[in-house]
């Protein structure tokens, strides 16, 4: 037995890491050539898949503790690479236990109200319909095959190269704190520590919201960003202003408000966050 995490970036490759310091056999699939040469160049056996076109047949993972961090396609309202890979699993033996890494997205437009794991997903974007198809495959693929699953809504992940500073070095603006949503966020090195947990010890059809539960404006967020790196805050504009300058992509997260609860997080789980406070997490950034 073993860990196989499926879309190994920034996270599934320090999860990897972390595995491997326990002696764990760990294999990390991705999509790319670069990829593919970067978990090799860090030690980490490599498999190639491309779940788009998933011609190939992929090694079994029977038995496998299997973490689902891979992206879904960049359009559309499903998953199909979520999709492709459970009918591959069709042909072959089950994984031991799925984790799957979702978005606290799927719960849409909260107009800024506390949300706990018992508030039915409400998606309102393409990008958090995705995830909501996604959760729901594998929820009844574990079903119907009797495999332990786990799925982890994660807020806005920040560590590591996961900060707004070209944006902010760029000096682009933000909407006024009056008008800005509450988001919520979580350090990329707690985001690991807590898929371990989840994997090791989260119950079967369990769901945990992935935040540090310390919710905030963005624009709040931005500016203690800036702060600390002495960079000059983001001008700030009204929303009217937004509509006209900002990205569709930045807007559909200005549409959206909530703060996240990470009580059954930290109950179920037993996690101790590393860093509970943007203050605390900031530093480690560049470290």
């Amino acid at each position: 037995m073993g860990v196989t995490i499926i879309g190994c970036g920034d996270i599934g490759t320090r999860l990897a890491l972390a595995y491997q310091q326990s002696a764990l056999d760990v294999t990390g699939w991705v999509a790319s050539d670069e990829s593919l040469e970067r978990l090799k160049r860090q030690g980490i056996r490599a498999v190639q898949m491309d779940l788009d076109r998933a011609s190939q047949q992929p090694p079994s993972l029977a038995g496998e503790s299997l973490f689902y961090f891979a992206p879904p396609p960049a359009s559309g309202v499903e998953d199909g690479r979520v999709r492709r890979l459970i009918s591959l699993l069709d042909q072959t033996d089950v994984p031991q236990k799925v984790v799957y890494l979702s978005t606290s997205g799927v719960y849409g437009d909260c107009q800024g109200e506390w949300v706990d794991e018992t508030r039915q997903p409400h998606p309102t974007v393409d990008r958090a319909k995705r995830r909501l198809d996604a959760e729901q495959q594998w929820q009844s693929c574990c079903r119907q095959r009797g495999v332990p699953l786990v799925i982890l809504r994660v807020a806005g992940i920040y560590g590591p190269g996961k900060l707004p500073l070209e944006r902010l070095r760029k000096g682009l603006p933000m909407v006024a704190e009056a008008d800005a949503p509450i988001t919520n966020h979580i350090h990329s090195l707690d985001l690991v520590q807590i898929a371990a947990a989840a994997m090791e010890r989260g119950l079967d059809g369990a769901i945990f919201n992935v935040c540090d539960g310390r919710p905030e404006s963005m624009t709040r967020y931005f500016d203690r960003v800036a702060d600390y790196l002495k960079l000059p805050r983001a001008p700030q504009i009204s929303m009217q202003e937004a509509r006209q300058q900002l990205s569709p992509g930045m807007l559909s997260y200005l549409a959206e408000s909530r703060r996240l609860s990470n009580r059954k997080l930290l109950e179920e789980l037993g996690v101790v966050l590393r860093y509970p406070e943007l203050e605390q997490g900031l530093p480690v950034c560049f470290e």
